[in-house]
Formats: structure tokens, C-alpha cells, sequence
């Protein structure tokens, strides 16, 4: 990897201070209805959206360090190679990887990356949190990984939001044994997913407290991923935020040691 400190930015970031168009929300919308039938269109286009709001927050990516954890078949890792970076996969599950995972792929632990402190000048990871027993614990190691000043992106689905449930979502409001048996009698396949095992109830005041409370990172921005208007307003809101969101990212920045 290259050394710590990163390449100057070409240009300025351009800052995110207008919501994201309802076409782009209705894209994304129907990509996630395609996610079974088309894992190709679905991910790649949520890669491309991904990397759009890295660039949004932190200038181009070309010729940076970005170290995507968790990032399954490697569809975001693959997107910001395109646009030049230099992007590295650390992700823990094998069958995730799939049978081409992106080149020097790394299977590891987010607990515990293989990684020297400040290494990444951005470090990603979409959609993870809500699948790891210690959020806390996953929060520090992509802080201790990211540069002084550089950029953490994070985001995640959380409980209580429509899809907090993955596939046997919106029956988890009913119960998650009960949503993860009617799934199975609908489809004749067991549910991937089991609460307490491979996805957790992540809620989102109880994440922003969290990050809020550290003395090494600064939130930037929490707002809906995929909401086309008032997307910083709506995670605002305790009670509310927790069903409307959909689902919340995080963008953070290491701060200065």
C-alpha cells in the first residue's frame, strides 16, 4: 500500500447540500426489488451511488487508499478500482466472496484487520453494521485504519426501519422466529439470516450516541442512504428516525492525533 498521508485531491469535494433526486431513489428502489433476479444490475448500481457520495464528502478517490470492510463479492471494491483508487476487500465470510472475488481480496475479521494504524485515506463499509455482535468494537478498528483526516463511510440498516428484517422483512415487527418460519413456508428455503447470530437489532440513536461520544472520530453527516428529501431532518427525529430512515449513513472523519 502506499505511504500514509495519501494523494492530493484534484479538485475539491463537492458538498452534499441539496437531497439526491426522487429518480435516483426510484432506481435504487427498483434495483432492490431485482436483488434476487439481478445481483449484477442491483450491486452495481449501488456501487456506483456509494462511490458518488464518497466523492460527494471527500473529493475524487483517484489515487487514494480506500479499504472496503466487508464488502462481500467485492462490487464496491470493484467500482472505486474503476475510478482509479487504490481499493483493497477485507471480508470475513468466504462464501460472501464469492467464485471471483476481486484480486489481493483479503479474508478477515473487522474486528481485527490486517492492517497498520492510518493506512486507508477512505475506509468504507456498507451495510455491515447490523451484521456484527459489537458495532462498537467494528466503529474503532475502521477508526484506528483511517488516516488523520480522512473519511469513514458507514452505513447500515437498521432494525426498526422496513427492511430491518432483510428477506423476511416487514414480518420481523411480528416477531423474527415467526417472520423467519413464514419466509420458509413462502419460499421452501430457510431464511439466510437468524437474529442473534448473523444480524443484530442496531438502532439508530443508540449508534449516533455512540459515535457522537468518541474523542477520535467527528461526524460529518447522518442522514437516510436512500431518501429523496430531507434525508439529515428525518434521522433528526428520536422515535421516528427509527422506522423512517431506511436506512442511515454515517459519514465520520479521524480526527487529527
Amino acid at each position: 500500500m502506499r505511504p500514509r498521508g495519501g494523494a492530493s485531491h484534484v479538485t475539491a469535494p463537492r458538498p452534499y447540500g441539496h437531497d439526491p433526486s426522487f429518480r435516483r431513489s426510484l432506481a435504487l428502489f427498483r434495483a432492490f426489488l431485482r436483488e434476487q433476479d439481478d445481483p449484477e444490475g442491483c450491486y452495481s448500481l449501488l456501487a456506483r451511488d456509494a462511490a458518488d457520495q464518497v466523492e460527494a464528502y471527500d473529493g475524487p478517490v483517484a489515487g487514494r487508499t480506500v479499504v472496503d470492510v466487508g464488502g462481500g463479492s467485492g462490487y464496491f471494491t470493484e467500482e472505486f478500482r474503476r475510478r482509479g483508487a487504490h481499493a483493497f476487500l477485507f471480508e470475513p465470510d468466504l462464501t460472501e466472496l464469492g467464485d471471483r472475488p476481486p484480486d489481493s481480496a483479503v479474508v478477515a475479521d473487522g474486528y481485527l484487520l490486517p492492517l497498520r494504524d492510518g493506512v486507508a485515506d477512505v475506509t468504507f463499509s456498507s451495510n455491515v453494521l447490523e451484521h456484527v455482535a459489537d458495532p462498537e468494537t467494528f466503529l474503532s478498528e475502521l477508526a484506528r485504519v483511517t488516516r488523520p483526516g480522512g473519511l469513514i463511510y458507514v452505513s447500515f440498516t437498521n432494525w426498526l426501519s422496513p427492511w430491518g428484517g432483510h428477506e423476511w422483512a416487514p414480518w420481523h415487527y411480528f416477531g423474527a422466529e415467526r417472520a423467519r418460519a413464514r419466509y420458509a413456508r413462502r419460499t421452501g428455503r430457510p431464511a439466510k439470516h437468524r437474529l442473534g447470530e448473523n444480524l443484530f437489532a442496531v438502532h439508530i440513536g443508540s449508534t449516533l450516541r455512540q459515535v457522537r461520544a468518541r474523542d477520535d472520530i467527528t461526524v460529518v453527516s447522518a442522514r437516510s442512504r436512500y431518501w429523496p428529501f430531507l434525508a439529515e431532518t428525518v434521522v433528526k427525529a428520536p422515535g421516528i428516525r427509527e422506522f423512517a430512515t431506511w436506512n442511515l449513513l454515517l459519514i465520520m472523519r479521524r480526527c487529527p492525533t
